[in-house]
């Protein structure tokens, strides 16, 4: 078989099998993330000393922030080894480092139990996490890519997030059913830890998928022909510095959207507006359910009218939408909060269901797993973990319970300027030339080097 045969031969059930093996670390993860920011009250009152409750819950956002810090250092261990030794392998790697760090979490004993102790052994399994988490996106978006035909290839992507919403569906609905079934009192003393508890079985679950899949068909050609990059990190720095920057400002655009919409509005809706937990819970549920069915869709339209065009308008309207949604959300009651929500999703379905493939196109294979994590990762420490810390300290500092839009319409801006800057790679070959003959250049793009099959 040539290359371009072992390139473009996918076929249907092996793309099922790479969706599903790429989607569930993303899962896992994002399950992982969302329990803890929807438990962030609970959690203050477990491990931190009783005090302020403002002073509680930004503790337990900073053990947040702190947690996304060493991200960067995760990518910039597991990015690169995943170009020297394959996909697979690393994803096999983080996914289980992840669900371990979860189910310590989950079996931590309080802070009234073992004293300081506690939020020390807090923060040291959510540095873990992190340090794992580092690894996870530039991997499986690396993997997806790599395994979808590239007419496709927006559609197959799009999966990756697909799974990441699925972690925070599952994550909303678990603490519904904790807060109805249980209690808030019953889960303020024990109920906490069951979602926690639940990354062990479904890490298991995980590793044993991917370790059934083979890696990608572009990475086994470099490998057969020893073209696998001996410096992946070298030529990210000297080679692709280009491509690192505006995927840098796409990131900051979708990571802040991600978490403004996933995470922070738990905590503003209950906080600031006075919904009940279990209101502001259900804004969330029916959110995520509507950009579930949606990212896909976005997807498959980047495969039809270009990545581009779709990225740019997702920062347009985020432009243009924000602060009018949060005037209805903060005006509106329940049916004006769960509208508002579910507009602000619907944008961060477009952003969601293209940024991952459209970054993968502008790098080399040979340095496509690296690049990815890098860019991701930096960008996740700088601008993702920091936003509830960030914007529970605006809105207490200013009183300014618009802060969030205000915050989401900067991002739109320096979102717009990097989409803009992008040329098109719908259908671009992933596998170039340059990555079989030699050395890593990007890939942005090779009009003359395009797959359709």
């Amino acid at each position: 078989m040539d290359d371009q045969q072992k390139v473009s031969g996918h076929d249907s059930p092996l793309l099922r099998r790479s969706i599903v093996a790429g989607a569930i670390g993303v899962l896992v993860h994002w399950f992982d993330w969302a329990v803890y920011a929807y438990l962030a009250t609970t959690i203050a009152a477990v491990f931190f000393p009783e005090q302020n409750p403002t002073a509680g819950l930004l503790s337990v956002f900073a053990v947040f922030a702190v947690s996304f810090a060493i991200r960067p250092i995760g990518a910039l261990i597991f990015g690169p080894l995943g170009d020297r030794i394959g996909r697979r392998k690393t994803l096999s790697i983080v996914i289980l480092t992840m669900s371990s760090a979860t189910l310590v979490v989950g079996l931590l004993p309080s802070y009234h139990s073992i004293g300081i102790l506690a939020p020390i052994l807090l923060v040291v399994a959510r540095l873990l996490q992190g340090l794992s988490a580092g690894g996870e996106f530039g991997s499986a978006a690396s993997f997806l890519a790599e395994h979808s035909p590239a007419k496709h290839r927006g559609f197959g992507v799009s999966w990756l997030e697909v799974g990441s919403l699925l972690g925070f569906l599952a994550a909303s609905v678990t603490i519904f059913v904790l807060d109805v079934g249980l209690g808030q009192d019953a889960v303020a003393a024990w109920g906490w830890r069951i979602p926690f508890l639940l990354a062990a079985p479904l890490g298991l679950i995980g590793f044993y998928i991917r370790q059934k899949i083979e890696d990608t068909p572009d990475f086994r050609i470099l490998e057969e022909k020893g073209n696998l990059s001996e410096a992946p990190l070298r030529e990210i720095f000297t080679r692709n510095w280009r491509p690192l920057l505006r995927m840098c400002g796409v990131e900051v655009l979708q990571h802040v959207t991600f978490y403004v919409v996933l995470v922070f509005l738990l905590t503003y809706q209950t906080q600031y507006l006075g919904l009940s937990s279990s209101n502001a819970a259900l804004a969330s549920t029916v959110t995520s359910i509507v950009a579930l069915v949606l990212v896909p869709a976005f997807g498959a339209l980047s495969d039809r009218v270009g990545r581009k065009p779709v990225l740019v308008a997702s920062s347009v309207a985020l432009l243009v939408l924000s602060y009018p949604l949060f005037l209805i959300m903060r005006h509106g009651g329940l049916t004006g909060a769960i509208l508002s929500t579910i507009g602000l999703g619907v944008i961060l379905a477009m952003i969601l269901g293209t940024h991952a493939v459209a970054m993968a196109e502008i790098f080399p294979t040979r340095v496509r797993q690296g690049a990815l994590s890098i860019g991701y990762n930096v960008m996740a420490a700088l601008f993702a973990g920091t936003v509830p810390y960030l914007l529970t300290f605006w809105i207490n500092r200013t009183q300014d319970l618009m802060a969030p839009a205000l915050y989401l319409v900067i991002v739109a801006v320096v979102g717009l300027a990097a989409t803009v800057t992008l040329r098109e790679t719908v259908g671009t070959r992933l596998l170039t030339d340059q990555d079989i003959a030699a050395g890593a250049t990007s890939t942005e793009p090779e009009p003359a080097s395009t797959e359709r099959a």
